[in-house]
């Protein structure tokens, strides 16, 4: 399903009709190059019954599409993810109001950029998201003040031989999470950059396992 009124390109999937009810959303959020295609099949390993809202990142990097500018490898451009997060986060709740989905129930599951886009939303636009599973996070940027998220919900998933998040990064994240109350926990997988199948069986129970969902 898609509608063209809205501002980024991107696919809202209804749940299958069953007997199990849920009313969670799960948010996509591609890596560099991705579309909005890419992630769907691991959000339905995630959560059958759930709704699916993909969306494509606008920025592009040498014709990959981003969901923000970057400057080099690992140095993000702090004043494009500052407007990016916002126009994100409003396309988000306008996004809501014509698919019918709760903003209170709504997961964002993000890899490498997408996973960092999805961490910056949280730090600076929480109000549009429940929770977040992260995939290959870093810290996006430090806010001023910190918001408090003591009613969200995230797993970092990181590995430990990733050659773009090292380690004290990740730990960085997991600290600033903390800082702001959250429920946050960071597992370490044995791989580098991509997704594996642990990460997805960890995704999945961590998921199961949320007790407001």
């Amino acid at each position: 399903m898609e509608n063209n009124d809205l501002d980024f390109i991107h696919r809202f999937i209804p749940p299958p009709r069953n007997d199990k009810e849920t009313n969670l959303t799960l948010l996509l959020l591609h890596g560099t190059g991705g579309t909005e295609d890419d992630l769907i099949p691991l959000g339905k390993e995630l959560a059958p019954y759930a709704s699916i809202f993909s969306i494509r990142g606008k920025v592009l990097e040498n014709g990959m599409p981003r969901f923000f500018r970057r400057l080099e490898e690992g140095i993000f451009d702090l004043e494009d993810l500052k407007i990016r997060t916002n126009e994100l986060a409003e396309f988000i709740i306008k996004s809501s109001l014509v698919y019918k989905f709760d903003l209170e129930r709504i997961i964002a599951v993000g890899y490498s950029n997408g996973a960092n886009m999805g961490a910056s939303l949280l730090l600076s636009r929480p109000e549009v998201l429940a929770g977040a599973i992260l995939f290959r996070a870093m810290v996006p940027f430090i806010p001023d003040i910190l918001p408090d998220l003591s009613k969200k919900a995230i797993i970092l998933l990181e590995g430990l031989y990733d050659p773009i998040v090292n380690r004290a990064n990740a730990v960085s994240l997991l600290e600033l999470f903390t800082k702001t109350h959250s429920n946050v926990k960071l597992e370490w997988q044995d791989s580098g950059h991509n997704i594996t199948q642990e990460d997805i069986a960890s995704a999945k129970k961590w998921l199961e396992s949320y007790s407001n969902l």
